[in-house]
């Protein structure tokens, strides 16, 4: 969107009080998400009185799902976005007084990360119909990218300085399968690893089951790519797995964690949660529990299980009790802090590669990054160093102590790339 609007002449700022037209883009995955989003709009909606906004304008996923009942319940909003109308953003922000401009895709990125690192979107939509799940319902049947439109982009990231390309979809293990009539993850990533400049690609979203043998093959052989996999499974019990709507079971799953692990020892793996899905009992969550113990991930995260309209679980017996789900939440994630309390003291004393992120003058430290870490959802690596380092660095870093989920240290050298 933001190319689209740059191409039309517009230019940005991230001062609300300052600009002229507003863009919320909004989620409405679950409950929580779509409280947020209708505040964020109520907030931004003060600015015509407070800033100079002249409009706002409302994208994403909640106008998708909810366009009638928003403008009946908004009239502060001046137009919306839904999700297969991206092209359509330039007329939604031009003002009266402005040409009506429908500019040509060119395919342009405006980066609003940090700069070193940025995602690369591969595919939109789902073919899961998980039963808790709205997103195929919003975003459609899974659609991958072409792959030479995503190498092109890659390459003009690699061009503007991101040295980390995080690949997301729904769901990114199959990518291309619907296109080119096989899954085509491997030889992308390969292809990926030919740009210069790239120096980790991070793969988030692999669902267990369609993890093949090629894909980790090729993770273990390519050096830029992280040995790290982001493989949500949202529970072990079978049952409540079958409710869910999932394709897979427990001992599949342990049965994937171990190959991950049998090719690549050092990999770190990454997996989500659900607690007090319809009819899960105390034998479910214990199951659960015992799962967490067996898998050792060193990256979890849980969300308590929220009742989605339109969604076939939503509509299912037994649903639980709220303070139910959250201390199962809470069970889960204590027992998690004892893990990776044990995983991060096993690395004191290691030398590891660190990206870094920024710096904290108060604390005269560098925050980073290690192969081993996403950024917004895992932990730090705060590095003390002898000399001046920049945003986007890549360092040697020697871990002196840690956390249940940091790591401290000192910096060795700085990386010296193969490329």
């Amino acid at each position: 969107m933001l190319g689209f609007l740059e191409d039309a002449g517009f230019s940005f700022t991230d001062d609300e009080y300052e600009a002229d037209v507003i863009l919320v883009n909004t989620c409405c995955f679950i409950d929580d998400a779509k409280t947020e989003s209708i505040e964020t709009i109520l907030e931004m909606a003060a600015m015509k009185t407070e800033g100079k906004c002249k409009k706002l304008v409302v994208s994403g996923c909640l106008p998708e799902r909810y366009k009638e009942e928003l403008i009946k319940e908004l009239p502060e909003v001046d137009a919306y976005i839904g999700t297969k109308d991206l092209s359509e953003i330039v007329s939604a922000c031009s003002l009266p007084d402005e040409d009506q401009l429908t500019p040509v895709f060119s395919g342009k990125r405006i980066v609003t990360t940090p700069g070193h690192y940025e995602f690369l979107k591969i595919a939109e939509g789902c073919n899961k119909y998980c039963t808790y799940c709205i997103i195929p319902y919003i975003r459609g049947r899974y659609t991958s990218y072409p792959m030479e439109d995503l190498l092109k982009e890659a390459d003009t990231l690699a061009s503007q300085g991101v040295k980390e390309l995080i690949l997301v979809a729904q769901e990114t293990s199959i990518y291309g399968k619907d296109l080119y009539g096989k899954e085509m993850l491997p030889e992308f990533l390969k292809k990926l690893c030919q740009i210069n400049g790239i120096e980790w690609i991070r793969l988030l979203y692999c669902y267990p089951e369609d993890i093949t043998e090629e894909f980790l093959q090729v993770m273990a052989q390519e050096k830029k790519i992280c040995h790290y996999i982001d493989m949500p499974i949202q529970h072990a019990s079978d049952q409540i797995l079958k409710k869910m709507g999932r394709k897979t079971d427990r001992a599949s799953i342990l049965a994937t964690i171990h190959r991950v692990r049998e090719i690549m020892p050092d990999a770190a793996l990454r997996t989500s949660l659900i607690t007090g899905f319809p009819s899960e009992s105390e034998e479910d969550h214990q199951l659960l529990m015992s799962f967490v113990k067996e898998a050792r991930f060193d990256h979890l995260g849980v969300f308590t299980y929220s009742q989605e309209e339109g969604t076939p679980a939503a509509k299912m017996p037994d649903q639980i009790d709220e303070a139910l789900k959250v201390q199962r939440k809470d069970d889960i994630m204590r027992l998690q802090e004892q893990i990776s309390l044990e995983i991060m003291n096993e690395k004191i004393g290691r030398e590891l590669q660190v990206l870094i992120d920024g710096y904290l003058p108060d604390e005269d430290v560098y925050i980073g990054r290690t192969r081993m870490d996403a950024p917004d959802v895992d932990g730090f690596f705060y590095v003390k160093a002898e000399e001046s380092l920049n945003t986007g660095d890549l360092i040697i870093a020697r871990v002196q102590t840690a956390n249940a989920y940091d790591l401290y240290g000192e910096m060795i050298k700085r990386y010296e790339s193969t490329e």
